[in-house]
């Protein structure tokens, strides 16, 4: 159950949490409340609000918004889309993010399921029927519904391969970072993956240099196990010893 929502002072949001106010104090002054009145006002959900114009207080959140709004802008130039059209992109941008791992769901060295942002929302993982690859279609030869797919096939092949990019970063000339450990669900770089599409797998050995330093390792998937170098190696954002 969540407890507390961060957000910006977008009008929307504080009137927003003006209304939720108005029902707690709806509920709470009720002398016979029903068992969803009573279970509402218990959980009593606070909302936190970065102080205005402050977009750096946002963190990790404001990040994603500026990376989508990147990626759009580049991708989007000079083409003309129908408020229910752009309505859907931003709408399957939305369903891109949220499917991307966060951790794993357990220790077990088969389970190679995920946790992500769609677990907190709808209680599993999004999934995306299986579409013909339009990424390098002549746009003039499109129809309406294939130039919005296009469009989603560029975005997710841009931003996934930032984001791997992101998770790969090392500051080994700054600090020192662990070995990657054997049984962690780990992200893989495959090329030409569909959108929402993610390869994952386990660690299940290392083979350490002589230095001690972790660049190969031996990992296990649902195809196979693999001999991959690190560089094709992806740590999940949140990693749980």
């Amino acid at each position: 159950m969540v407890s507390e929502f961060y957000s910006d002072n977008a009008t929307n949001f504080v009137g927003a949490r003006s209304e939720f106010q108005e029902l707690y104090r709806l509920f709470n002054s009720t002398d016979h409340q029903s068992k969803l009145s009573r279970a509402l006002a218990d959980d009593n959900i606070s909302w936190t609000f970065i102080p205005p114009h402050s977009p750096n207080f946002g963190g990790l959140w404001e990040a994603g918004v500026k990376s989508v709004k990147k990626h759009l802008k580049k991708l989007s130039n000079g083409l003309l889309y129908t408020y229910e059209e752009l309505n859907t992109v931003l709408v399957q941008i939305e369903a891109i993010l949220n499917s991307r791992p966060l951790t794993a769901i357990s220790d077990d060295i088969n389970d190679f399921t995920p946790l992500t942002p769609a677990h907190f929302l709808i209680g599993d993982r999004l999934t995306s029927p299986v579409e013909l690859d339009l990424i390098d279609a002549p746009q003039g030869r499109l129809k309406r519904w294939q130039s919005i797919q296009q469009l989603k096939q560029r975005f997710w092949k841009r931003w996934s391969s930032e984001y791997l990019h992101h998770l790969q970063q090392r500051r080994k000339w700054q600090t020192s970072t662990e070995n990657i450990k054997e049984g962690a669900l780990v992200l893989l770089k495959e090329d030409n993956l569909p959108p929402m599409k993610w390869a994952l797998g386990r660690i299940v050995s290392v083979h350490p240099g002589t230095d001690k330093k972790v660049r190969v390792a031996t990992v296990k998937t649902t195809n196979g196990e693999y001999v991959r170098a690190i560089s094709k190696i992806c740590p999940l954002p949140i990693i749980e010893d």
